[in-house]
């Protein structure tokens, strides 16, 4: 009775690590590039009350006798299922059709990746523009540098071609390449990515090193798209429904307690 009680509570435990994630999920089901989370779980060690033997006549015994002692989370799992597309009136709305993503470089100088493509022109040090988050950190190009251009430029005439690539009309008002692109860059394993929160994530070993998709030939470019925003991937009714079977789960694991515990009771009245 006391094993059941501790393995109900790592179900309750467990459970509560369901809860987080979907809540999380549905929190962010209105946040850009966000990809959903799934709760994995694995049991715990077996307990061999009895190993295979023989009988008291000698006949084969062979089943054993083992108990579980509860389930732990095993994984958080990350879906980078595309987000549908969301239209934006500004000109800074970059959505990735493919499995890129954008880099950006953080407040510490390291190098992260999103698929959050709602950017903005702001002024750069040396006085013209930068192509930068809404949270100031700077976009780079396809070289990993930023994206910086001088202060002739008008932010509010420059596009985007499919590519990535930076466009700034001529005197006949027809778009003419910048020499610049936005970088878009892949990975070999997307799940191993570690979220940095705003969206970001970090590489890792089990994720592998950045692959540059312009000059990686092996790869299936990426679309940017001008004038949109790749949504959340969350699906708000698969999550409620993950919801409440979590709930239910919990409230099981949370009624096996209550039993023990009766259990224990009965067996502590059976002295008086």
């Amino acid at each position: 009775m006391v094993r059941s009680l501790w393995s109900a509570a790592t179900g309750m435990n467990a459970q509560q690590t369901n809860v987080d994630t979907i809540a999380n999920n549905l929190a962010n089901v209105n946040t850009v590039g966000y990809k959903a989370q799934v709760a994995e779980f694995k049991s715990l060690l077996y307990q061999t009350l009895q190993t295979a033997t023989t009988t008291a006549n000698g006949d084969p015994k062979p089943v054993t006798s083992q108990v579980g002692l509860g389930v732990r989370t095993a994984a958080l799992n990350q879906i980078f299922k595309q987000g549908s597309l969301l239209a934006s009136e500004s000109d800074t709305a970059f959505a990735i059709e493919g499995d890129g993503f954008f880099a950006v470089r953080n407040a510490n100088g390291e190098t992260n990746y999103t698929r959050n493509g709602d950017f903005t022109w702001a002024m750069s040090p040396t006085g013209g523009i930068m192509l930068t988050t809404t949270d100031g950190l700077p976009v780079l190009d396809t070289n990993g540098r930023n994206i910086s251009l001088a202060g002739t430029f008008m932010a509010n005439r420059i596009t985007i071609s499919a590519d990535g690539t930076l466009n700034y009309p001529d005197e006949n008002n027809n778009p003419v390449s910048m020499g610049i692109a936005i970088g878009t860059f892949q990975f070999r394993n997307p799940a191993g990515l570690e979220r940095q929160g705003d969206t970001l994530f970090a590489p890792t070993g089990a994720s592998g090193i950045a692959l540059n998709e312009a000059t990686n030939a092996n790869l299936v470019r990426s679309k940017v798209v001008q004038g949109y925003l790749e949504g959340s991937n969350v699906q708000v009714a698969d999550e409620m429904v993950n919801l409440i079977v979590a709930q239910r789960a919990y409230e099981m694991n949370s009624k096996a307690i209550t039993t023990s515990d009766e259990m224990l009771q009965q067996a502590n009245n059976l002295k008086r």
